[in-house]
């Protein structure tokens, strides 16, 4: 593997948990093998790993524009994230209220909803 791999891996565990991560890699399969490492060289290796933003301000961003693009599976696998980035349940409401404003309230609506379910499964008191 590659240097940026091993750094988007230690930065992905970081972020999503080794439970997480270690749950897909014994999923992956030789069909999506090369889009899990571009994810992890990518994502984690190139973007997650730089200096210019926290990982709690990355977490936000991050929300926020999943939020916007609706994908609603990876709103809740990054706000479980947010007990790794520090990001509180207060700074994700606030990101998502950007999202209603910017991408429009039926998403930041449903994101929403998405945050508070994650939240109780998580046992986070709203």
């Amino acid at each position: 593997m590659t240097d940026k791999h091993d750094k988007g891996m230690k930065t992905r565990r970081a972020v999503l948990g080794d439970a997480h991560v270690n749950r897909a890699e014994a999923a992956k399969t030789a069909f999506d093998e090369p889009f899990q490492t571009f994810i992890t060289e990518g994502a984690w290796g190139s973007v997650w790993s730089r200096d210019g933003l926290s990982p709690r301000e990355r977490s936000l961003v991050t929300l926020a524009l999943l939020a916007a693009g609706g994908h609603w599976d990876e709103v809740a696998m990054h706000i479980r994230a947010t007990a790794n980035t520090g990001a509180t349940p207060e700074e994700v409401r606030e990101a998502l209220l950007h999202v209603a404003v910017y991408a429009g309230v039926p998403a930041a609506n449903h994101a929403m909803k998405v945050a508070k379910a994650t939240y109780a499964e998580m046992g986070v008191d709203l």
